[in-house]
């Protein structure tokens, strides 16, 4: 099978793609000048910074902080709040050549109420709204609302009540049972689940004597996750009937390969962007090579493969 047969495209959760991998929330910078040409080649969507009602500044003190083999961070929802999103940022990449994913951070139900009712209002603009039920990084709302299945019904049905496209929902991997939360998702209106966000660590300052982080945890991403990451996948994907993108510790092609595997329809990478933007559109070259050497058409036969294989 020729290499050129051999198609990246795929629809997850009610959105057509073009290539399966998505730049994470948080992860791709806003400037118009990043949504179109060479930069956006193997995405299929970007994921925009996480956006609230109003303004946020984010948290205090020091914000990354790199480990051995991953990155924390501690940014704290920094935006410019819904209205500026509407009238300044996206306005500015609203010629792009790629989708775009509004990350939704769950405050409480009225903030969310209103940052949708807005959104709604330029629904034309907006291919998707992603719901972070999972933010560990900030003192209300955030992971909270993703931590159990009674309020993660709460927050989707919200959502889905006000929002008519399609709807992501960015789970935790710190809910006590995440497959019972990604079912209550998915029972109140969800289309696909994102699998998941970053993993509550810390850091100590051994000069200081005291912790780097003035919130003290932050949220680990990196190459260290990914296992932790692709085991949640495989879990969830065997519970729900919606697609399922894997998000956590993407690295290398064959990280992405391992979570179609697992079963999920999708990925979303952030930390490894921070050292090379163009890596999508690498991955997509070696993403097709291997396609085209083990026979597949297109990355939805992929899709679970190892569970089929003689998994569980």
């Amino acid at each position: 099978m020729s290499s050129e047969r051999s198609s990246l495209r795929c629809r997850v959760g009610g959105l057509d793609l073009r290539s399966p991998i998505i730049a994470a929330s948080g992860t791709w910078p806003h400037d118009p000048s990043f949504w179109r040409g060479e930069l956006t080649a193997g995405l299929g969507a970007i994921c925009t910074k996480g956006i609230t009602r109003n303004r946020r500044e984010g948290n205090r003190g020091i914000r990354l902080w790199e480990t051995p083999c991953g990155l924390l961070n501690s940014i704290g929802l920094q935006n410019s709040g819904v209205e500026a999103f509407i009238s300044g940022e996206l306005p500015e990449i609203g010629s792009r050549d790629v989708s775009l994913i509004a990350n939704v951070a769950v405050e409480d139900l009225p903030s969310l109420a209103e940052v949708l009712k807005l959104l709604a209002s330029v629904k034309d603009q907006i291919d998707a709204v992603e719901l972070n039920i999972s933010c560990p990084n900030v003192d209300e709302g955030g992971i909270a609302w993703g931590s159990n299945p009674e309020s993660t019904a709460k927050a989707v049905a919200c959502a889905r009540s006000l929002w008519g496209g399609p709807l992501w929902v960015k789970l935790t991997p710190h809910a006590c049972d995440i497959v019972k939360v990604a079912t209550s998702a998915q029972e109140c209106g969800a289309d696909a689940l994102v699998v998941a966000n970053t993993w509550l660590g810390m850091a100590i300052d051994v000069e200081s004597e005291k912790p780097v982080f003035d919130r003290v945890v932050a949220g680990l991403s990196g190459p260290a996750v990914f296992p932790l990451a692709l085991r949640l996948v495989w879990e969830v994907a065997r519970c729900v009937s919606i697609p399922v993108i894997g998000c956590g510790g993407i690295a290398e092609a064959r990280d992405v390969v391992a979570m179609l595997f697992a079963g999920a329809s999708a990925v979303e990478m952030g930390t490894a962007l921070f050292l090379d933007l163009n890596l999508p559109a690498k991955f997509t070259l070696i993403l097709k090579e291997y396609m085209q050497r083990h026979g597949y058409a297109s990355t939805e036969e992929m899709v679970g493969v190892a569970s089929h294989a003689g998994g569980i």
